[in-house]
């Protein structure tokens, strides 16, 4: 298996911030990608419903003959990866505890994390980082808007940055000094992030962490590609390819060859219908 591809999915766009952070370091492994596009977001869902879909869309890159699966979602990291671990053969990587570990690796004792309502309500972050280092507070906050803002590619506009103002202004007023992004269409508002917390608070973007967690798997399980030609990637939706291609292309700062509409059927069926 060693030459097949790495499977990664997300509820949408942001886990492209993965995908950019992955390929940057194995530029020579295969990425097929899945953004749940119809179902997103993932944060305002039950744990049982984050949990199906994670299913389901595992199943659909496994269609593929994947060597490993990298869920790029906080909240399906938080709520699924210990039953996708169960489920399937295949080695499953998360987004969280290599985030929780860059953050408390960071000097201070005052962490924030900002993340969608289910990643927040479990308290994965809190438990990993404090698993870590006891001795932090953490203030934690829910930002459910910031998705389908990022979703609809306003990126730098008005409006998301009135929702920042909102949504951070508990934040700075604790005097947090690591803020963690803690889902993965965050590092897209990075700029509006750091423009109101100042360049004093230190944030943690979990994909660059994930990326180095992905290239020591696959050098310990022996996974790793024999290829030395970049690899072939391919990316699928379950809805709007058009807009996940216009705003990926923007974030990624090069062209998406094509994005096919991919269906998800009762039962982890892959099919791809375009």
């Amino acid at each position: 298996m060693n030459n097949s591809a790495i499977g990664m999915f997300d509820s949408g766009i942001g886990g492209l911030t993965v995908y950019r952070a992955l390929k940057s370091v194995l530029p020579e492994e295969s990425v097929i990608y899945l953004g749940d596009t119809a179902r997103l977001p993932y944060g305002s869902k039950s744990a049982a419903s984050i949990t199906r879909f994670s299913e389901e869309n595992t199943s659909f890159l496994l269609g593929f003959g994947v060597k490993l699966v990298v869920v790029a979602c906080n909240s399906s990291s938080a709520h699924a990866v210990h039953y996708l671990r169960q489920h399937f053969k295949v080695p499953v990587v998360g987004v969280i505890e290599p985030g929780a570990m860059a953050a408390a690796a960071m000097p201070g004792k005052r962490i924030g994390i900002i993340g969608t309502n289910a990643t927040v309500a479990s308290g994965a972050y809190e438990k990993a980082i404090h698993e870590l280092r006891r001795e932090v507070e953490i203030v934690s906050h829910a930002c459910p808007l910031f998705v389908p803002l990022v979703e609809e590619g306003w990126l730098d506009h008005p409006a998301t940055r009135l929702v920042a103002a909102e949504y951070l202004a508990p934040l700075r007023q604790a005097q947090i000094e690591t803020l963690v992004l803690g889902c993965t269409h965050y590092p897209l508002l990075r700029s509006i992030i750091e423009e109101y917390m100042g360049t004093a608070v230190r944030l943690v973007d979990s994909a660059a962490a994930l990326a180095a967690e992905v290239k020591r798997l696959l050098a310990v399980m022996n996974l790793s590609t024999s290829e030395s030609t970049a690899g072939s990637d391919s990316f699928f939706v379950t809805d709007f390819p058009e807009r996940f291609q216009r705003v990926g292309e923007i974030f990624l700062d090069r062209k998406i060859p094509e994005v096919s509409l991919a269906q998800l059927p009762a039962g982890g069926k892959n099919a791809v219908i375009s």
